[in-house]
């Protein structure tokens, strides 16, 4: 099996349970990325809204306002939205 073997409780108040596995001690994680999903031990979604508008944000960018065939008006709208202006 892989080596890299962490743990994550789910709560609402923090886990601080130590567990346990082929007599080493593993270690917890507060997320974690699991089929493009972002999976956190509080059970809240507010690192997954910020993971998702990073990944727009980084599309918007690399597509679309470098390209010259978009009107330079839109371009500097598009900067000033990415970077939060």
């Amino acid at each position: 099996m892989g080596k890299k073997r962490k743990v994550m409780g789910i709560s609402r108040q923090p886990y601080t349970d130590q567990i346990t596995i082929d007599q080493k001690q593993r270690e917890n994680v507060e997320y974690f990325i699991y089929l493009g999903s972002v999976m956190t031990s509080d059970a809240r979604c507010t690192r997954e809204i910020k993971f998702r508008i990073a990944m727009a944000k980084a599309a918007i960018i690399k597509e679309a306002h470098f390209t010259s065939k978009l009107d330079l008006n839109l371009r500097k709208k598009l900067i000033k939205c990415c970077n939060g202006a």
